[in-house]
C-alpha cells in the first residue's frame, strides 16, 4: 500500500503543511485509519477511495488527526488532489464526498490547485472571559465559525501580535470545539499578502497547525468584508509558513495553492 507525505500550500519541500495521503480501494475500520494517522503524526492524514461513476462525487475522502477524525480539512484535500493529478489517477476537476459535503479540486496548467469549499458563516460574539489571557494578547473582536470548522476567529491588533503569540494550549481548548484562528491585517500589503493568521487546535491534538485551508473559509469572508475585495492572499505565519489565495463567491470560497510530494513509500501494516 502506497503512502505519501505531501507539503501543501507551498512550492518547496519542508514548508507549508505536511499531510499523509493514502489512496485505498475502500475504507478499512475507523480504528485502523486512526492508527495510521497516529503513526504518521502530522496534523492530518487523508484517506480516499474511488466511487462508482455517475454519482455526485468521484472519490470518498476522510481526514484524521493523530487524535480524532475531523469534519473538514483544506491542506490534506489539496495534498490528495496533488497526488491524484501527479500520478495520473485524475485530471481536471476532482469531486470529493466528505463529511462537510461535496468538495471540488481543480488543477491548473501552472501547477496550482484550487479547492471549492463552503464559505463559513461568521457570527460576532462577546470576547469570552479568559481568552485574551490564554492567547497572551489583547483581542479586538471574536467571531464564531460554522459547525464544520468549529473554531473561534479572533482578531488581534496587528501582525506583530499574531506573530508573537505563545498561547496556553490547554487554556485555549476551553473556548471552542476545535480551536482558535488568530488573525490581523498585513502590516505591509505590498509584501504579497493581505492578512496573516495562526491556528491553534488543541482539542483535536494539534497545538499549532502550520497552514490551515479550512480556516481560510472563515478568514476569506472576514477580510474580504473588511478590505472590500473578493480576491485576497493570506499568509499563515507559522514556523513552516504558507500562502493561501482566497476568493469569496457567496456561499463558496475558493482556496488556491501548490503542493510538493516529499516522501513516497510503502505502508507494510495493511488492514
Amino acid at each position: 500500500m502506497r503512502i505519501r507525505i505531501v507539503d501543501a500550500f507551498t512550492d518547496r519541500p519542508f514548508a507549508g503543511n505536511p499531510a499523509g495521503v493514502l489512496l485505498l480501494d475502500a475504507f478499512p475500520t475507523d480504528d485502523w485509519l486512526q492508527d495510521v494517522a497516529r503513526e504518521v503524526n502530522h496534523a492530518e492524514t487523508a484517506f480516499a477511495h474511488p466511487l462508482p461513476p455517475g454519482g455526485d462525487a468521484d472519490w470518498a475522502l476522510r481526514w484524521f488527526t493523530p487524535a480524532t477524525e475531523v469534519d473538514m480539512c483544506g491542506h490534506a484535500t489539496l495534498a490528495t488532489a496533488h497526488v491524484l493529478h501527479s500520478t495520473g489517477a485524475a485530471s481536471g476537476t476532482v469531486r470529493f464526498a466528505a463529511r462537510c459535503g461535496i468538495l471540488r479540486a481543480t488543477a491548473a496548467e501552472d501547477g496550482t490547485i484550487t479547492l471549492d469549499f463552503p464559505t463559513s458563516p461568521l457570527e460576532e460574539e462577546a470576547v469570552p472571559d479568559g481568552l485574551a489571557e490564554a492567547l497572551g494578547a489583547p483581542v479586538v473582536s471574536v467571531h464564531d465559525t460554522s459547525a464544520d470548522i468549529g473554531d473561534l476567529l479572533v482578531e488581534l491588533p496587528d501582525e506583530a501580535a499574531v506573530r508573537a503569540l505563545a498561547p496556553d494550549a490547554r487554556a485555549l481548548g476551553r473556548h471552542s470545539r476545535r480551536g482558535i484562528i488568530a488573525t490581523a491585517a498585513a502590516a505591509d500589503p505590498s509584501a504579497g499578502y493581505d492578512y496573516v493568521s495562526r491556528c491553534f487546535f488543541p482539542n483535536v491534538g494539534v497545538d499549532e497547525d502550520p497552514v490551515t485551508g479550512s480556516a481560510h473559509t472563515a478568514l476569506a469572508p472576514f477580510w474580504s468584508a473588511r478590505l472590500g475585495r473578493a480576491e485576497l492572499t493570506g499568509l499563515q505565519a507559522s514556523a513552516r509558513s504558507g500562502l493561501v489565495r482566497t476568493e469569496v463567491r457567496g456561499e463558496r470560497t475558493l482556496l488556491t495553492g501548490r503542493a510538493v510530494t516529499v516522501m513516497d513509500g510503502e505502508l507494510l501494516a495493511t488492514p
